[in-house]
């Protein structure tokens, strides 16, 4: 039995070890906000947060979990008020939007720890989520905004 905490709700666990977390979240918890991309932890769609790291859920194993933190979409702010979301809507983030969560998710870890990031700091940090649209300037310019509280 694995126990953990999903957007602030404690969580138990007892089926298949090695069985994703993006399948638990998505098919058990009904969490669709989190989004299957490649399944190989290459794209970035599914990025949430575990004990306050952005991490690939379709390669994050429920037995790993542990009295583990996990964060989605749907827990960074459930009225969609927090400022990177307010950003993305602004700018005219999405096209698609598929990727979109999973951008968010990786660009709030950054700010938890880089509160002011460079062009550099955001390249690096965005580099391993894809965007099929190519929106990766409004992608920073919105990381930027809700960096300077102009949101």
């Amino acid at each position: 039995m694995v126990t953990l905490h999903i957007n602030g709700e404690s969580r138990s666990y007892d089926g298949d070890p090695a069985m994703p977390l993006l399948w638990y979240l998505r098919d058990i918890l009904a969490l669709t906000g989190t989004k299957f991309g490649c399944g190989q932890a290459v794209c970035g769609a599914c990025t949430v947060h575990v004990n306050g790291e952005a991490t690939r859920s379709c390669q994050t194993a429920m037995g790993d979990l542990e009295g583990g933190s996990v964060l989605t979409i749907e827990g960074l702010s459930p009225d969609g008020s927090h400022p990177l979301q307010r950003a993305w809507r602004v700018m005219g983030v999405p096209q698609c939007g598929y990727c979109q969560t999973g951008q968010i998710m990786q660009a709030a870890a950054l700010l938890k720890t880089t509160p002011s990031p460079t062009d550099e700091d955001i390249d690096s940090a965005m580099s391993g989520n894809i965007c099929r649209c190519g929106t990766y300037q409004r992608i920073r310019a919105a990381i930027k905004a809700a960096a300077q509280g102009q949101v």
